[in-house]
């Protein structure tokens, strides 16, 4: 039994898909913002990279990648800048972000506009922004990360000023970790956070998006997910779409490499032998430790 017969047959979601926009401001000329919580669109021309920007060189397919994400889904997760001229601001954070929305051909970019010399009233401005009753919940999760990133706070402390439970801030970060096109359908409506999380159960993130269009394409509830998710665990789907075009060569790959990543890994490949493999780290300790490894290997 393939993969379709459980997930039924492959239709196009895409007509259900918009880019997100962000409307409820720009900046035009001398225009200010009206505080830091609030979204601007600011174009492209008056944005400026950070001269401290510790990472110097960025991955041009991964950039490629972000940049069609962005032309079909829009910027998800705005960037961060502070003033530092008339019709001139520099990135705080999101220059990887920035430079794919360039790719990508957008003339205006989302972004926080913060008082970087003031982290007192920029933490007290995304607290405000999280009690709003109409955030969705990426914007709560992008929310959580600002206070981490750029109030320096850890996850308890950030419990603590937005008064929530540690569990939940940490299941909010998590929605983060989706691919893109699932993270769209999370903030627009098209999922809930309850499909989200069986999401998150998954590493494969092709099959997250495909069990993501299932769920819309036919409604389907939390437990019907789940009941999905438990066919293919136990076996009743083998998927020889995907485990007959990879070889057992291609396995050695995934060990050599993966053990230096946590095995945060996947490898995909089609029966025409093309194919890509995405690696997540989570610290520059672990890139560091593969790249003294080929060095000491010489390759």
């Amino acid at each position: 039994m393939g993969l379709n017969a459980i997930l039924g047959e492959k239709n196009d979601v895409g007509s259900l898909r918009k880019p997100v926009g962000y409307l409820n401001k720009d900046i035009l000329g001398s225009k200010e913002p009206q505080d830091t919580s609030d979204i601007i669109r600011i174009p492209v021309g008056m944005i400026e990279p950070n001269p401290f920007q510790p990472r110097q060189s960025f991955d041009p397919d991964a950039l490629a990648e972000l940049a069609e994400s962005i032309r079909t889904f829009g910027l998800i997760q705005p960037i961060t800048v502070r003033k530092k001229a008339q019709d001139k601001y520099q990135i705080i954070s999101g220059e990887r972000r920035f430079k794919a929305c360039s790719m990508a051909g957008l003339d205006m970019i989302p972004a926080y506009i913060r008082d970087a010399n003031d982290q007192g009233m920029l933490e007290m401005a995304i607290v405000e922004n999280i009690q709003r009753e109409n955030l969705d919940p990426i914007e709560v999760a992008m929310s959580y990360q600002r206070l981490i990133e750029e109030c320096n706070l850890t996850q308890e402390k950030m419990a603590e000023r937005v008064g929530k439970k540690r569990a939940s801030v940490t299941n909010y970060l998590r929605l983060l970790k989706l691919p893109a096109k699932v993270q769209h359908d999370l903030k627009v409506g098209l999922l809930s956070v309850g499909h989200a999380k069986v999401l998150l159960a998954l590493d494969d993130q092709a099959l997250q998006e495909e069990l993501c269009d299932e769920v819309i394409k036919h409604d389907l509830s939390v437990r019907q997910l789940e009941e999905k998710l438990r066919k293919l665990a136990k076996g009743e789907d083998k998927s020889p779409a995907r485990e007959q075009q990879l070889p057992d060569s291609y396995y050695k790959v995934l060990e050599h490499i993966g053990k230096y990543f946590s095995n945060n890994i996947s490898l995909r490949r089609s029966a025409a032998g093309k194919g890509s493999m995405t690696i997540r780290f989570d610290s520059d300790e672990e890139m560091n430790r593969f790249l003294k490894a080929l060095d000491e290997a010489n390759l």
